[in-house]
């Protein structure tokens, strides 16, 4: 008998009765294991489910870092601002008093948390041991409307600061509940979690930002990576994120390396370059010879026409010409040729100062360039490592190979 009061079936083998199929009425039948490998297959995750729940970590992974920059941030200006003002009276308890009757509610809880958290060991940073540490949010961005007018020296537009909060809070929802976070949402969260650490004075200060931007992921876990900060499959990936114009648009200093060059020509206006260069932008292309035998063994191995290659790479070099001689200083603007077996492409953006931008491949034996992996390279002044200062990534060795081959290479005239 059941605690139910119901019948339950006869057991398994060994019970009296256990070769009888039938169930005595009123009892509840219920489903027997059907074997140690049955099991599996019912529980385990396909293809498509893995992809679901790695892209659901991974968007709420990013999410939690905005969202924790932010909170740091919003936590640290709290406590310069508000500290000065409660603490010399009422000492280690000032944050209870800046809450005052509207807050008592939300801030007792969180003295409540923080005693807990005390009694089985969770405060495992003493710099944590404090009431402050223990508000969310939405407690803190209370206890900055309450006290606006400390706040408001420091702040250009209260409405700025609340609408970036009032975006936010969704995105804090999804990511405390461990719920699906769309791509839409966590764009905007990542967009408004930037805009309020501007306005909290913590906006990045990486001179190549306004090119590309610097993620927070970059920023927290880069020291993985070197200085490359995206990979593509192919180039045709990387313009659908990383478009010519903001690549090369603006630049004071160019400086490329190739077969064909075909990512700056192809993809980047004669009329955009004039105007580039006439702005004090300086450009060195280094091409290969069309002439060479190299050019002739890169045809052999895609399975190019004979003189298919050479043919494209002396169009590129033409044009680039006709560039040249509209400009005013056509010494600005530099074209030379090079015979040795093309190792690489790169494009190095402002390679010379502390804001410098690589994209880079390698040339594979059967792929062409459009085909080829690419990997994007942040230059000059590192955001990882920056107490390492003697480490190096790629594109300082990216750069030297550059100038080595522009040593050996010969003009266009």
């Amino acid at each position: 008998m059941g605690s139910g009061g119901l019948e339950l079936p006869p057991g398994g083998e060994g019970h009296e009765g256990s070769g009888s199929t039938e169930v005595p009425p009123g009892a509840v039948s219920l489903a027997r294991p059907m074997g140690a490998g049955s099991i599996g297959p019912e529980l385990d995750w396909d293809a498509g489910a893995w992809l679901e729940v790695r892209t659901r970590a991974q968007r709420a992974g990013r999410a939690y870092i905005w969202l924790n920059l932010v909170e740091q941030r919003l936590r640290a200006v709290v406590a310069a601002v508000l500290r000065p003002v409660y603490e010399p009276v009422h000492g280690d308890d000032w944050v209870v008093a800046a809450a005052g009757p509207a807050g008592q509610e939300w801030v007792q809880r969180a003295v409540a948390v923080r005693e807990v958290s005390r009694r089985k060991g969770y405060l495992l940073d003493p710099a944590d041991d404090n009431v402050l540490s223990f508000l969310t949010l939405p407690q803190l961005r209370e206890l900055m409307v309450q006290h606006w007018p400390c706040f408001e020296p420091y702040f250009d537009e209260r409405r700025d600061l609340e609408l970036a909060l009032d975006e936010l809070e969704v995105t804090r929802n999804v990511v405390s509940r461990n719920r699906a976070l769309s791509e839409a949402v966590l764009n905007q969260a990542e967009r408004a979690s930037a805009r309020l650490l501007e306005l909290l004075g913590a906006a990045g200060d990486v001179p190549s930002a306004a090119r590309l931007p610097v993620d927070a992921v970059e920023d927290l876990v880069g020291d993985r990576y070197a200085d490359v900060v995206a990979v593509h499959s192919d180039r045709v990936r990387l313009m659908g994120q990383f478009p010519a114009e903001d690549l090369f648009g603006g630049a004071r200093r160019l400086d490329a390396i190739g077969i064909g060059l075909n990512l700056l020509v192809q993809n980047f206006s004669g009329r955009r370059l004039v105007r580039l260069a006439e702005s004090g932008c300086r450009v060195r292309l280094l091409f290969l010879n069309p002439a060479s035998s190299a050019v002739k063994r890169r045809e052999r191995e895609l399975g190019m026409k004979r003189g298919e290659l050479a043919r494209s790479v002396e169009m590129n070099i033409l044009h680039m010409r006709r560039v040249r001689s509209r400009l005013r200083d056509p010494g600005a603007f530099e074209i030379q040729v090079y015979d040795e077996t093309p190792r690489f492409t790169a494009y190095l953006v402002d390679g010379d100062g502390a804001d410098g931008i690589g994209v880079v491949q390698s040339y594979l034996r059967g792929a062409r360039g459009m085909e080829s992996p690419v990997l994007v390279l942040r230059g000059g002044s590192r955001v990882v490592k920056p107490d390492q200062a003697g480490e190096t990534g790629l594109f300082p060795t990216y750069r030297e190979e550059f100038e080595a081959a522009w040593a050996d290479s010969r003009p266009v005239s």
